[in-house]
């Protein structure tokens, strides 16, 4: 079982490397249509995923946490 704490700190690591991945892809893709935004603006861009990910990953890491604890305490009841 993982705690609330690990499973923020991994999805914080996760999140922080897909923020680096998804800023060098913005960088080289965005002037390849015609959009053409200063730094800062890709960095906030970015920023705002980036945060919108790190929630989406929190909640979905302790959603299945709870369904396999759900189901280990179901398989517990039916061998006892």
């Amino acid at each position: 079982m993982q705690s609330r704490i690990g499973s923020l700190f991994e999805s914080a690591v996760n999140i922080a490397i897909g923020y680096f991945v998804a800023l060098m892809s913005q960088l080289i893709i965005f002037p390849q249509f015609d959009i053409n935004v200063p730094l800062s603006t890709n960095l906030w861009i970015g920023a705002w995923f980036t945060a919108i990910s790190l929630v989406r990953s929190y909640v979905i890491r302790r959603w299945f946490n709870a369904r396999i604890q759900a189901a280990a305490r179901a398989v517990s009841e039916l061998s006892t």
